[in-house]
């Protein structure tokens, strides 16, 4: 018959515990730190999705402008309602944009969801070796 038991000492225990869990907080960390760095990339993505959103949707609202003015100057189908309809088909590409660089930054987007999941998963694995 094999005896299951651990020969190690208390002192060993507790020293192989202490290392163990200063493992475990630096893998945790490195965890952090990388999900950090990604949610801040997602950020300055979503920043520059906005950014060119909103120059677009001024470039449409000038061009929408010229349209109006060439429309009423016209009062036809001529050039006015060609600017027009470019007009609307960049305030649309423009607002596109502007709408998926906006959920990018939600804040949903930017918790650090896997490293609280982690987190839970250590703190209830822990609970149960202390029993």
């Amino acid at each position: 018959m094999i005896d299951d038991r651990d020969n190690r000492s208390i002192a060993t225990l507790v020293s192989d515990l202490v290392q163990q869990l200063s493992t475990l907080v630096q893998t945790e960390g490195r965890l952090l730190r990388s999900e950090l760095n990604e949610s801040a990339h997602k950020v300055g993505n979503g920043a520059m999705e906005v950014a060119a959103g909103a120059l677009l949707l001024l470039a449409a609202l000038i061009v929408l402008l010229q349209a109006l003015i060439v429309g009423l100057a016209n009062l036809g189908l001529g050039v006015g309602w060609a600017s027009l309809l470019v007009g609307v088909l960049v305030a649309a590409v423009g607002a596109m944009l502007v709408k998926r660089g906006s959920t990018n930054m939600s804040p949903s987007e930017l918790a650090p969801n896997r490293t609280a999941h982690q987190l839970r998963k250590d703190a209830d694995l822990a609970q149960e070796q202390a029993r």
